[in-house]
């Protein structure tokens, strides 16, 4: 019977050693997709507004902005940051099922396409297209047609570009919503949630691609944005509280067996 006890006290201990990597990489990466998702929330307050699809008004807008580049740099490193914590977070669960491992690999290369997609889209947006506004507004009279549809061509580049960012970043979400779902470690209402995350974004790539930048879009980008702070911070509770578990453990197996 002590012998039997013995072994379970083992086999607990083997556990919460072979799940400490897991831990580790999720409060990692819960940590960097809430910094990131945070971070782009508050750059983006900062770019210049206005109604996005009204052409000549708000290209005069981005023209006379003095804070464009640096807004499109913020935005740039916090989408990094943010998708540095979902290829974390797929890594952490490369480890568990062997569904979950095909999921998270194949996601994780749709977030590598997405970020590359993001750094071409505020390429376009970011220098291309300040600058095609900027030349509209100072040209001649005689210029102004042609810098106009120059400066209108290079937006729409900019919408393919937003529309094929989202449907990677959609896909990244929902084959991390599998991978999620099929380990016992994390909640299934996370996956559930990071689901419907990842199925907003790909409403988002098909709006953009087919109306701009319109309200619907405003709207579908809230709506990530509202589901994706609700799943990271329950995630970083979890990863918090596995912590808490690590050091419970650590510290149990710290007492000396004639003390047990």
């Amino acid at each position: 019977m002590l012998e039997m006890k013995h072994r379970s006290v083992n086999q607990k201990r083997n556990m919460v050693m072979d799940d400490r990597p897991f831990n580790s990489s999720l409060r990692l990466s819960a940590a960097l997709l809430l910094v990131g998702q945070l971070l782009y929330i508050v750059v983006t307050q900062l770019h210049t507004g206005g109604e996005a699809n009204n052409h000549p008004a708000i290209f005069a807008a981005y023209a006379g902005s003095g804070i464009w580049t640096a807004v499109h740099v913020g935005q740039f490193a916090a989408m990094a940051i943010l998708l540095a914590g979902l290829l974390g977070l797929f890594f952490a669960l490369d480890g568990q099922a062997e569904t979950a491992r095909w999921a998270g690999q194949f996601g994780a290369a749709a977030a590598v396409a997405a970020l590359a997609l993001y750094g071409a889209l505020q390429a376009v947006d970011g220098v291309a297209n300040k600058q095609a506004d900027a030349a509209w507004v100072s040209a001649p009279d005689t210029e102004k047609a042609a810098r106009f549809a120059s400066a209108e061509a290079i937006r729409w580049v900019e919408w393919g570009m937003r529309s094929y960012h989202d449907f990677a970043l959609g896909l990244a979400l929902l084959l991390l919503a599998g991978a999620v779902g099929r380990t016992t470690l994390i909640p299934q209402p996370i996956a559930y949630q990071i689901g419907l995350t990842g199925l907003s974004y790909l409403v988002q790539g098909w709006v953009v691609g087919e109306e701009g930048f319109s309200q619907t879009l405003s709207i579908a980008i809230v709506l990530a944005w509202v589901l994706s702070l609700a799943w990271m911070i329950w995630l970083g509770v979890v990863a918090w509280r596995m912590q808490d578990a690590d050091e419970g453990g650590s510290q149990s197996n710290a007492i000396p067996a004639s003390s047990r």
